[in-house]
């Protein structure tokens, strides 16, 4: 089997990571249809260097981003463009990555899996380590936003088989985690984290 069709499972809880040469992309797949996937991308020959969700939001002046859109960086450009989008399109550019401080205030008593030690986990598999976690983009996480600002923690609106691709505009580290989130509804109304899905193409 080639390599880059082969698909690659990014466990129910857990995380991912993967190196990107210039002009290859991946394609991440919601697999069972109601997982996020914090998704982050750093440039591969300098971690200071990361996809940011702050600098995103001013360059596409809005909080959704839609295929066709520059992924930029902290230094304003691009690391990702956002290529393709099965789904309604629904992400979530608002929220920090789960961690464990985060589930100590939802009363958790003991460790709970999170998206933080997922990301560092998975870079460390690559032999690489960030110096902080950037605020991801949380694919498929619906985070619906009221007229004065409120927010709320929605369920996914994609389905089973839904995707994303994107391509990559240098050479660069994309990381992916399969949000373990069980206390809100974020994963679905079961509220069970499932595995999701990626593919290298190109």
């Amino acid at each position: 089997m080639n390599k880059q069709s082969e698909h690659f499972t990014i466990p129910a809880r857990s995380g991912k990571a993967v190196r990107l040469n210039k002009g290859q992309s991946v394609k991440i797949i919601n697999t069972y249809g109601s997982q996020v996937v914090d998704t982050w991308a750093f440039n591969a020959e300098d971690l200071t260097e990361y996809m940011s969700m702050e600098h995103l939001r001013a360059c596409l002046e809005r909080i959704f981003p839609h295929a066709g859109d520059p992924m930029v960086t902290n230094r304003r450009r691009p690391i990702l463009t956002f290529i393709q989008d099965t789904s309604p399109g629904i992400h979530d550019t608002l929220m920090a990555a789960c961690d464990d401080y985060r589930y100590r205030l939802l009363n958790c008593t003991e460790y709970h899996d999170n998206c933080t030690d997922n990301l560092y986990a998975s870079m460390e598999q690559l032999g690489q380590r960030p110096a902080e976690c950037p605020s991801p983009l949380n694919l498929w996480m619906n985070i619906p936003v009221g007229e004065n600002g409120a927010t709320q923690w929605g369920v996914p609106a994609s389905k089973p088989g839904d995707y994303v691709v994107f391509r990559a505009e240098t050479n660069c580290i994309v990381a992916m985690s399969a949000c373990p989130q069980d206390i809100l509804p974020i994963n679905g109304k079961a509220r069970a984290p499932t595995a999701a899905h990626y593919q290298v193409l190109g």
